[in-house]
């Protein structure tokens, strides 16, 4: 993808080691000290959990045999997981108004 432009490997591909030098030196030069290579794997984890993906369906995804491993690369905000939560209780207590004023939910009320 990426081609050498050192004497020593011209036009060959860069090596793993080199691109994250690569990336790192632009991070530091753009002051985001915390970016690295790895940084975009943990966004597109983070994308896909915010796009309602089952994490387990994110482990596969990604290549994990363990959830927990997923989970570390996973970094909702407070916002996103209290939005989450009121949308479950929202659905929930729907559920519960239409058992209670149902037909069905009255007889197994009595």
């Amino acid at each position: 993808m990426f081609l050498s432009e050192s004497r020593r490997n011209h036009a060959q591909l860069l090596s793993l080691w080199t691109w994250s030098k690569v990336v790192r030196r632009l991070a530091l030069t753009a002051g985001v000290e915390r970016f690295s290579t790895h940084t975009t794997r943990h966004l597109c984890l983070t994308d896909l959990a915010r796009m309602g993906w089952e994490v387990h369906t994110i482990a596969a995804f990604a290549g994990h045999r363990h959830t927990d491993s997923t989970l570390q690369y996973i970094h909702l905000s407070g916002r996103e997981l209290a939005d989450k939560l009121n949308r479950g209780i929202e659905h929930i207590h729907a559920w519960r108004i239409q058992a209670l004023t149902s037909d069905n939910g009255m007889e197994a009320a009595r």
